[in-house]
């Protein structure tokens, strides 16, 4: 049988004087390893060529980012000045959720994916969450190495009895989470699948999906094969992508 085939969408980055379309390679290594499917990165050019894609992919992975979701995409308040935005991003991705989704494919969401998913089913997003009273500073130290901005920062709680929870084994874990930037109000259809201790919303699953919909906080890319729930995670991405090509090759 075929590997799965996974659409993974890209930013639009300025690099020198060219705009380039990009993908975090960490991403890319993850689907291709630990997912064991064919990564296939895909430009954020808007929707034009949405079903297209939506006919090609057996699953769609939506990535971390330095830019954040505008926040006009659902309703916030103008962003402070030199935030990082992503229009044509926002224009690919956030109508591809609900659509693949409604396909049937295989989502998964990590950092501004989650963040986009959230958006995308009609959730809200806190620009400065450690500016909120009782939340944790959810930031990573950007002077510090990759591997300590990257090593697990705080525990999250499993709903009991969820997707999270039965995957893990267990009801708490310790993640990497890094980031401003996070859930206000959850999207309808979305169902928290775990929180940190100040009550910040870091995993959730579209309810009623007919696949795998999933999207985590947090960054399981991250030396996925070094670490088992990780691996995991995207393990269990790819066998929903390899379900979605069987049934295909019907």
């Amino acid at each position: 049988m075929r590997k799965p085939v996974i659409g993974i969408p890209a930013d639009r980055r300025l690099l020198g004087q060219h705009w380039f379309h990009c993908v975090g390679e960490k991403y890319i290594t993850a689907v291709a390893l630990a997912a064991d499917a064919v990564p296939v990165l895909v430009p954020a050019l808007g929707a034009q060529h949405l079903q297209d894609w939506l006919d090609s992919f057996d699953g769609i992975l939506f990535t971390g980012s330095p830019s954040n979701v505008e926040p006009h995409r659902y309703q916030g308040e103008p962003a402070a000045p030199g935030t990082l935005h992503d229009p044509e991003r926002d224009a690919t991705t956030l109508p591809m959720i609900t659509r693949a989704v409604e396909a049937g494919l295989p989502v998964f969401g990590i950092c501004r994916g989650f963040q986009e998913m959230n958006v995308a089913f009609g959730g809200s997003l806190v620009p400065k969450l450690q500016e909120l009273p009782g939340n944790l500073d959810h930031r990573e130290d950007k002077e510090q190495p990759l591997d300590e901005q990257y090593s697990p920062r705080h525990d999250v709680e499993f709903t009991e009895g969820g997707m999270l929870h039965r995957l893990a084994g267990q009801r708490r874990i310790r993640v990497n989470s890094l980031h401003s930037q996070g859930v206000g109000r959850l999207g309808s259809s979305l169902v928290s699948e775990a929180k940190s201790d100040d009550g910040v919303v870091e995993a959730f699953r579209v309810a009623e999906a007919p696949a795998f919909a999933l999207a985590v906080q947090w960054h399981p890319e991250w030396k996925v094969m070094d670490n088992p729930f990780s691996r995991a995670l995207f393990a269990a991405f790819g066998e929903a992508g390899r379900a979605r090509a069987a049934r295909r090759s019907r």
